[in-house]
C-alpha cells in the first residue's frame, strides 16, 4: 500500500517471544469472529473449533489486555467500549493481512505471477527482449521486474532475494549459487576508423599492448574479462577512460580516445572498426544463475526452464 509523502510509513511491530504481538496474534482473529457474529457458538462453528476452546481464547485475550472486551448476555455477546476500539484495529490488520496473502499468492501464480530478472547491460537491446517475447507467447500474463546492472551488484541482489534469476558473464563460481552456461559471445577489438590497425581484419591482442584502452568500470563482468584476456596476452591494459555501457565506450573509441574489447555492435558505429582477435580466443561465456536450494515459484521455474532451453541459441553467432 503506498503512503503519502506527508505520512511516515508505519513503524514495524516489535517481535519476540515475550511481546504483546506474539502473545495476542493467535487470538485476534478468533475475537473478531465472535465480535462480528455476536455469538460464541456460531463463531466457533465458523472457525471450526470447539466452543469452549474459543471461549477460553477470548477470556485469555481479555486477561492479557486487562480489560473486558465482551459483555455476555446469555448465548449472545456485545462489544464493550474497549472491545469496539480493539475490533477496529483488528479489522484493519486482518484486511491488510488478507491483501498481503493475496499478493503473495499472486506472486507464485503460474499464470499471472512475477519474475524478477537481472541481466547485463549488453544483453538488454537484443537477447533479453527476444527471450521475453518467446516466453510470453506461452505465458502472456506473467509479469516481469527487469534489472540491468553489473555482475557483482546483481549477484548481491540475487542472494538477498531481490532477484530470482540473473543472466551473467562471467559465470559465478560459488557454492551458494547455481550457474548454467547458455552461449558464448565473441568480443572484438574496437579501434578508431583512422587507427593504424583499422585496415586489418584480424589481430593478436598483444599488438595493442601499448595502446590506451577504454573499458567499463571495475566490478563489471566485462572489465574482469577484458583484464583477463590482456593478462593472457602478456600485458596490463592502460585504462584511459571508464564507462558503464558498451555504446558509451564505442563513442569514446570513435573519438579516438582508445581501443576496447566489446561485443559485436548490432548496428555499425560510424568511426569505429571492429577487428577479430585471433590470440587469445576472446569469447565470453554467458549463463543463467540462481540461488542454490532456494525454492522457485512456478512462474520463475517456468522462465528458468525456458531460458535454459535456449542454450546455444541465446545470441546471434558471428
Amino acid at each position: 500500500m503506498p503512503y503519502e509523502s506527508s505520512s511516515p510509513p508505519p513503524t514495524p511491530a516489535e517481535l519476540g517471544p515475550g511481546t504483546d504481538l506474539a502473545l495476542l496474534a493467535p487470538q485476534l482473529a478468533q475475537f473478531a469472529a465472535v465480535a462480528r457474529l455476536e455469538h460464541v457458538t456460531r463463531a466457533a462453528q465458523l472457525l471450526g473449533m470447539p466452543q469452549p476452546t474459543l471461549s477460553r481464547s477470548v477470556a485469555r485475550l481479555e486477561a492479557e489486555l486487562g480489560v473486558q472486551l465482551l459483555a455476555r448476555q446469555g448465548r449472545t455477546v456485545r462489544l464493550t467500549r474497549a472491545g469496539r476500539m480493539l475490533l477496529g484495529s483488528v479489522e484493519r490488520a486482518l484486511a491488510e493481512l488478507e491483501r498481503g496473502a493475496e499478493a503473495a499468492r499472486a506472486e507464485a501464480d503460474p499464470a499471472v505471477g512475477r519474475v524478477a530478472f537481472g541481466f547485463l547491460h549488453t544483453m538488454g537491446s537484443d537477447a533479453v527482449p527476444a527471450l521475453l517475447r518467446g516466453f510470453r507467447t506461452g505465458h502472456p500474463q506473467v509479469r516481469f521486474q527487469l534489472v540491468q546492472d553489473y555482475v557483482a551488484a546483481m549477484l548481491e541482489r540475487l542472494r538477498a532475494g531481490e532477484l530470482d534469476l540473473c543472466l551473467v558473464s562471467p559465470l559465478p563460481d560459488a557454492a551458494d549459487l547455481t550457474a548454467r552456461p547458455l552461449d558464448e559471445q565473441r568480443l572484438h577489438l574496437a579501434v578508431p576508423a583512422d587507427h593504424r590497425l583499422a585496415g586489418r581484419r584480424r589481430i593478436r591482442l598483444a599488438e595493442v599492448a601499448e595502446e590506451p584502452f577504454v573499458a567499463v568500470e571495475e566490478g563489471y563482468g566485462l572489465r574482469v574479462i577484458t583484464d583477463g584476456f590482456c593478462a593472457e596476452a602478456g600485458f596490463v591494459p592502460r585504462i584511459a577512460f571508464e564507462g558503464e555501457e558498451a555504446e558509451t565506450l564505442r563513442g569514446l573509441v570513435a573519438a579516438g580516445l582508445g581501443v576496447a574489447l566489446l561485443p559485436p555492435a548490432l548496428v555499425p558505429r560510424p568511426g569505429v572498426v571492429e577487428l577479430e582477435v585471433t590470440s587469445p580466443r576472446t569469447r565470453r561465456a554467458i549463463g543463467l544463475a540462481w540461488v542454490t536450494g532456494r525454492p522457485l515459484t512456478p512462474p520463475v521455474a517456468a522462465f528458468r526452464d525456458f531460458v535454459l532451453s535456449r542454450r546455444g541459441r541465446l545470441l546471434d553467432h558471428d
